[in-house]
């Protein structure tokens, strides 16, 4: 398991699936930056994120969910991300059903697993709204169960989670995901 030890000339990680542990990724470029970082890399900042996301990762393991993706502006070579953003594989009738939301927050102490649009609250210098787990971990995790995620390809096809965290917002090229595994 492993990370790549250099981002792409695009400033991502190389295309695929590259997969992970908690361990590793504080060990890799995602926190530590490549060999030589900007002297803005937030080290620190990526460390606090990635300490979230183990609180956030380890609440999806103990209720049986075991494909977590991160992605986002995290595994860019950007200084300092806004967040991590991933998403999760689950069952559709658990999500639909609220147990999935309900099993989350029994587990967390600030109840904030919901994908609830009205739940979403503005945070100073943000045109969007976020939901409860991003403001109180800055990581967004989402359910997936193939579901259109809102973002459509080259061609006008609408994208899934698997897809559309698997292409550059920018350029529309293939870029590498973290799967996190335990």
């Amino acid at each position: 398991m492993t990370v790549p030890n250099k981002f792409t000339t695009n400033g991502v990680l190389p295309a695929g699936d590259h997969k992970a542990t908690l361990a590793d990724i504080r060990a890799s470029i995602l926190v530590k930056g490549e060999e030589s970082p900007s002297p803005d890399w937030d080290r620190d900042w990526r460390a606090h994120c990635v300490d979230n996301l183990e609180i956030m990762a380890g609440q999806l393991w103990q209720i049986g969910i075991t494909k977590i993706f991160i992605n986002g502006s995290f595994v860019e070579n950007k200084d300092h991300p806004n967040d991590i953003d991933g998403y999760f594989d689950c069952d559709f009738m658990k999500f639909a059903s609220g147990q999935l939301e309900t099993e989350l927050n029994l587990l967390d102490l600030h109840k904030i697993w919901t994908w609830d649009p009205k739940e979403r609250r503005h945070y100073r210098g943000y045109a969007k709204a976020q939901l409860p787990m991003w403001h109180q971990y800055r990581v967004e995790l989402w359910p997936n169960f193939g579901q259109p995620f809102g973002i459509k390809d080259t061609a006008g096809n609408s994208l899934n989670f698997a897809q559309a965290f698997r292409i550059s917002r920018t350029n529309n090229l293939p870029k590498g995901i973290i799967e996190l595994v335990r």
